[in-house]
């Protein structure tokens, strides 16, 4: 009978451990860095920039992404108390098309304001490493959006994700996992369509989402002027920043995303910050308008967009909704060292084919340049690239690939297209050649499809098997070399403490070597 008691006790005893343990899961140290990958110490050359700019290793971060720009910023503390930008990551592939995510399988990358805590950073991703965003959050919900499982992780390929390259995901991975050792509680995620500049603004000026893009503007002046971190409230379907309780009230106010807004206030110091700046915004777009800025055109049929860094490496490359530095050109990058590797099924984006009349002169010269950059019409045969999955067995033969690597983040995947390369000369014509047919041309003899009388050069995979055998070693996981190290010269081995070297074909220079 006794013993019988004491067995009962154990196994409760037993039990009880387990559920505290299972609980704490989702928000303890436990969960951010189960393996070694997660484990990653912060690069050395990461290190020193924070000391340079009076960062503490595991001061607070807050994160801002921008689509058109293709770029993730990391701002981290500083002693001070304000936020200053740490580095700026481009941003590999992001889906969908300039504007919020409004339904699940939309493949648009969100926008907005969200907040990431422990729980939501997953160490076991099928994508290296990745962090939920949090959507929808209540706005989103308010307005009955739908969607999830929506990331910023590795791999660099996306369906409603933001993804980065294996290297960049570590680095920034284990900025997350140091700030949340070092007390934050959570990290701001800020996703932008652009920088909100009255340029782009101007720009964008005809867009349906305008009105949804003014309102997060708030939000980034906010942040612009105080270079703290927003604080984010709903109500009335709508965003409210920095709210705090009326002179008279007792209590904070009480936000509900669906109701209608308590009485609040804005603090007097960062209400006219923010209203100086927005009046200098207003008055430079006025001035833009009235000069007649050309209207962005509207996109239809690409999907998403990459950086000019990562487009400059990829045969058929194109940067898609993305635009580029000034004065940068993707044969000017072709030589530049990319920031991590990227795997064989990355589908760049496509340029759009078919201008309208009046917007013909200009995107085609953009477009001309895009294609002409990645292969030169005057150069040796080029050499295949990699085999792709096709579009019908991509996506499961991906999910077979990745097995054994931890809960799949299921909205980040992509099936990419046959990605072969013709060697076939340019035709010559006694016709003058217009901006179109130029870009027509041009587009035949390097997209996969547009050329379908011609013979294409059989692909020939890149050694596939040594980077799918490191995706799912559970055991022993592969590390990526730092993104920071690895933009020491070639002649140092720039990779991080325990990392692993990485495999010479998996690299951007050897694989797709042949449209420099």
């Amino acid at each position: 009978m006794i013993s019988s008691s004491l067995a009962r006790a154990l196994l409760a005893s037993v039990a009880l451990s387990a559920s505290v343990l299972l609980a704490g899961c989702d928000t303890d140290q436990v969960s951010l860095a189960t393996n070694a990958k997660a484990n990653q110490p912060v690069p050395p050359k990461l290190v020193a920039a924070m000391a340079e700019k009076d960062m503490d290793l595991q001061s607070p971060i807050l994160v801002r992404l921008f689509k058109q720009e293709a770029e993730l910023e990391v701002w981290k503390q500083t002693r001070n108390g304000q936020f200053a930008l740490l580095k700026t990551y481009p941003i590999c592939r992001w889906s969908g098309d300039l504007g919020p995510k409004v339904r699940e399988g939309d493949r648009q990358a969100p926008e907005g304001f969200y907040s990431i805590n422990p729980s939501q950073m997953n160490p076991q991703s099928a994508y290296y490493l990745s962090f939920n965003t949090g959507y929808p959050n209540a706005f989103d919900k308010a307005l009955g959006r739908t969607g999830s499982q929506l990331m910023v992780h590795g791999d660099c390929s996306s369906r409603g994700c933001y993804a980065m390259t294996d290297e960049q995901i570590a680095e920034i991975y284990s900025l997350g996992r140091e700030s949340f050792f070092g007390g934050q509680k959570a990290f701001q995620l800020q996703a932008y369509p652009f920088k909100m500049t009255p340029v782009n603004m101007a720009k964008h000026r005809t867009n349906p989402n305008m009105a949804f893009w003014k309102m997060i503007k708030e939000g980034y002046d906010h942040f612009e002027v105080t270079r703290q971190e927003p604080k984010v409230d709903f109500c009335e379907k709508k965003y409210v920043f920095d709210a705090a309780k009326t002179p008279d009230a007792k209590r904070d106010p009480v936000f509900d995303a669906s109701a209608k807004c308590p009485a609040y206030v804005i603090p007097e110091d960062i209400a006219s910050a923010v209203r100086e700046k927005e009046e200098r915004d207003q008055a430079e777009y006025n001035k833009l308008v009235s000069k007649g800025t050309p209207v962005a055109r509207m996109n239809t049929g690409i999907d998403g967009g990459m950086n000019k860094i990562f487009a400059s490496k990829i045969p058929e490359g194109s940067t898609g909704l993305s635009e580029g530095a000034e004065g940068s050109t993707l044969q000017m990058l072709a030589m530049s060292k990319a920031p991590g590797t990227i795997p064989g099924t990355v589908n760049p984006p496509k340029p759009n084919f078919e201008p309208t009349a009046a917007q013909e002169p200009v995107v085609a010269v953009a477009a001309t340049t895009r294609v002409a950059a990645a292969t030169p019409a005057a150069a040796a045969p080029a050499a295949a690239a990699p085999a792709e999955k096709s579009s019908g067995g991509g996506f499961f033969s991906g999910i077979a690939r990745k097995m054994g690597m931890g809960t799949a983040d299921t909205t980040a995947t992509t099936s990419p297209p046959q990605a072969t390369a013709s060697a076939a000369p340019a035709t010559t014509s006694t016709t003058p050649a217009t901006a179109t047919s130029r870009l027509k041309a041009a587009v035949t003899r390097f997209v996969p499809g547009h050329d379908k009388d011609k013979p294409v050069a059989a692909a020939k995979p890149a050694e596939p098997a040594k980077p799918a055998e490191t995706k799912v070693a559970a055991t022993r996981p592969a590390l990526k070399p730092s993104v920071s190290n690895a933009s020491a010269d070639a002649g140092s081995s720039g990779q991080m403490s325990g990392a692993a070297p990485v495999v010479s074909s998996n690299s951007f220079d050897s694989r797709f070597g042949a449209v420099k």
